[in-house]
């Protein structure tokens, strides 16, 4: 279930999103829609869901010396907006 969420996105632009309006990014798995990503949050952090949004970035081409090895990996982006009062603890330590 944890795999399933690959990490926190971290950016200037993110923590914006954070403070303005209680979303938070992550980068989860491409196979996961928008309903099984709202289940999964609400269950792993015991959180509220409001909205759930989605994209997938295009894929990035890595270069090795003068020939092009491969692309990045393919992810699905999800932005998620929290009910008022409520966060996500990102220190899970089992």
């Amino acid at each position: 279930m944890v795999d399933l969420i690959k990490y926190p996105v971290i950016t200037e632009k993110t923590y914006l999103f954070l403070y303005k309006n209680r979303q938070y990014t992550f980068d989860v798995d491409k196979r996961l829609n928008k309903s099984q990503i709202k289940k999964l949050f609400e269950s792993l952090f015991q959180i509220n869901v409001i909205a759930v949004n989605t994209h997938i970035p295009p894929r990035k081409k890595i270069r090795v010396g003068m020939t092009q090895a491969a692309k990045t990996a393919h992810y699905k982006r999800a932005i998620i907006t929290v009910k008022e009062g409520q966060s996500i603890n990102f220190n899970l330590k089992n």
